[in-house]
């Protein structure tokens, strides 16, 4: 219940108009500090609407690939750099932003996170291995500006910090295929 707790005010935290509107302003930290902090928000809080709903998580997401695909599509969605725009200019788009990170993305990948197996779960490491390399290459290398509420420098800072994290993650994969896992058994 302690990670339910922190969960909750993580994400009061992140509604929070001058907090929001500070991570918003500059947009490698909207986009790699902002939407992970939500969707780790929903993550903490789905032990409290897992058992509150388990019927729910059970029936519907039983073998966890509804909700896999569920999260694929959202963080694809939030990836697009028109979304980012969208999202500072239309309430309803910050709101559902704010709604359908934690709820809609973080809640259902960490029911599906443990029912998939391990096939599932590389399949969906590398789909953000692609999809943050793409990003990286995109906000590299456009030749014109693709948000029109950030600077040009801003788009290539962001896709430089996309290619850190495709870096990390590919060395990190690397090194989890060539090190000896059985000492933990």
């Amino acid at each position: 219940m302690l990670q339910t707790k922190y969960g909750f005010l993580l994400f009061v935290l992140l509604i929070i108009p001058p907090i929001r509107n500070l991570m918003e302003s500059v947009m490698v930290v909207h986009m790699l500090v902002q939407i992970p902090l939500l969707i780790i928000s929903g993550w903490l809080i789905s032990g409290y609407f897992q058992c509150k709903f388990p019927g729910f998580f059970s029936k519907w997401n039983s073998n966890g690939v509804p909700g896999i695909i569920l999260v694929v599509f959202l963080i694809t969605y939030w990836m697009i750099p028109r979304t980012l725009d969208e999202a500072l200019n239309a309430w309803y788009i910050e709101l559902f932003k704010i709604v359908s990170l934690p709820f809609l993305v973080g809640i259902p990948l960490q029911d599906s996170w443990k029912k998939l197996n391990s096939l599932g779960r590389s399949f969906i490491i590398f789909n953000f291995i692609l999809m943050s390399g793409l990003m990286a290459w995109l906000y590299i290398d456009a030749p014109v500006r693709l948000c029109n509420n950030y600077l040009e420098v801003e788009q290539k800072v962001l896709g430089w910090g996309f290619l850190i994290i495709t870096v990390s993650i590919v060395l990190y994969m690397l090194q989890n295929v060539f090190t000896d896992h059985s000492e933990g058994t």
